[in-house]
């Protein structure tokens, strides 16, 4: 006769119900990520339903929730400015945003990849450096940037927009940091099969940093797209304005053009948006990754 099994369910247990713990706690994150998911989209929402209202409307106290009478003359605004033109400001965003982040991104990963894989005197020194910089406000460095602008006769020159900025000590850090995941036997058979540094830059280590390159890239994007200060002070010509300096233009001596404002607006973010949306799985793999690796 054999003894009962220690697993088999005993004669009590076998007409009792099972009671299942009910997670309070999941269902209590669920909520506060549902309120915060309200709290972020209404702005959005409201940015875009200001756009289609009439500037009475606009000014009406209550304000409406949904556009009483729908119009587009905010939208048909933006083409003719009283300075410039926005289409004119987009153009010129998008041209200075993405010369701006394919130089990061390669001046980054080419740094961080000597840093990560290569021994020379006073490696760890001149990294300690470039993360010093990191530290300095660009308040500080405003006044001697804007002297060194001039000497060079940039002022009005998208050079002094993209030049000061092509080096980036968070995206150096963020691409060495990355880098140190990637095996040394690797590169060490490449340069045995006779593939030169160059080559295993470009073909071995770059793809194996897209992760890391995609979060890069839309830090840098995101940046420079709504980066506002440097631009007005070396940009003073309205056609080589950019978006933060085109929407300052809805603002006028005796009150802000909220339509047109909000119309300006939402041209701006769709860009960024539609970046973020399509490289979001990347950006997050990159950024987590970059943090856990030495």
């Amino acid at each position: 006769m054999t003894a009962p099994s220690a697993l088999a369910p005993s004669a009590k247990s076998i007409g009792r119900p099972h009671r299942q713990k009910i997670p309070w706690l999941r269902y209590l994150l669920w909520l506060l990520l549902g309120i915060g998911s309200i709290i972020m989209i209404v702005p959005f929402y409201w940015t875009i339903i200001t756009s289609f209202k009439t500037t009475a409307e606009i000014q009406r106290f209550p304000p409406t929730w949904w556009p009483q009478e729908w119009t587009l003359d905010h939208w048909l605004e933006l083409g003719n400015l009283s300075i410039g033109s926005f289409p004119v400001f987009f153009r010129n965003s998008v041209f200075v945003t993405t010369v701006i982040t394919v130089l990061t991104l390669f001046t980054s990963s080419l740094n961080g990849y000597v840093f990560a894989k290569f021994e020379f005197p006073g490696r760890n020194k001149i990294f300690i450096l470039v993360l010093a910089m990191m530290m300095i406000p660009f308040s500080i460095t405003l006044i001697p940037s804007y002297a060194l602008m001039v000497r060079f006769h940039w002022i009005n020159n998208y050079l002094a927009l993209i030049i000061p900025v092509a080096f980036n000590p968070f995206g150096i850090f963020l691409m060495r940091q990355f880098m140190h995941g990637i095996p040394n036997e690797l590169l060490d058979a490449a340069r045995i099969d006779g593939s030169g540094e160059w080559q295993i830059f470009f073909r071995i280590v770059l793809p194996l940093c897209t992760a890391g390159l995609a979060a890069l890239g839309i830090l840098t994007f995101i940046g420079q797209w709504d980066n506002f200060l440097w631009p007005l002070v070396i940009i003073d010509d309205p056609d080589l304005y950019t978006i933060p300096l085109g929407l300052a233009q809805f603002r006028g001596r005796v009150g802000t053009n909220v339509g047109g404002l909000a119309a300006a607006a939402m041209v701006a973010v769709l860009p960024v948006l539609i970046m973020y949306l399509f490289a979001q799985k990347r950006f997050i793999e990159g950024i987590t990754l970059s943090g856990l690796k030495g």
